[in-house]
């Protein structure tokens, strides 16, 4: 079973990297995750995990391994001159809103991979696919 986990994200690893050779011809396009390709994604790339959200939020839940870049900031544009362009990013928040909106603004910015958690934490945080981490 095992196996099969890792030959399944090899499958879906290798869709995304193909996916994304025209992304480059085009500047960089938004692509919508799941929690299991967002997985495989950062076990399989050398990926900048960025939650947007505010730094309240971020404390009280967030995503293993995960850095806060607060969309609502007024440094928010110069912060994320901080992250590698040349690196995927994936984005999340709390539903998918900023998140999609910083990545527009990500895609504005020259970064080349970008990718979104599709419904944001809210959609995921009770799923065994990503690692969350609570506040005690």
């Amino acid at each position: 079973m095992k196996k099969l986990n890792i030959v399944l994200c090899l499958i879906v690893a290798i869709g995304f990297a193909t996916s994304c050779i025209d992304s480059k011809i085009d500047n960089a396009e938004v692509k919508l995750v799941t929690a299991e390709e967002m997985q495989s994604i950062l076990e399989l790339e050398d990926v900048q995990l960025i939650d947007v959200r505010t730094p309240n939020e971020y404390e009280e839940v967030r995503i293993a391994e995960s850095q806060n870049i607060d969309f609502q900031s007024p440094t928010f544009d110069e912060d994320i001159t901080k992250l590698d362009k040349n690196k995927p990013v994936i984005l999340y928040c709390k539903s998918g809103r900023r998140s999609a909106k910083c990545a527009k603004k990500l895609k504005d910015a020259g970064f080349e991979k970008i990718y979104d958690l599709d419904g944001g934490i809210s959609k995921w945080k009770h799923s065994d696919k990503i690692k969350i981490e609570v506040k005690s």
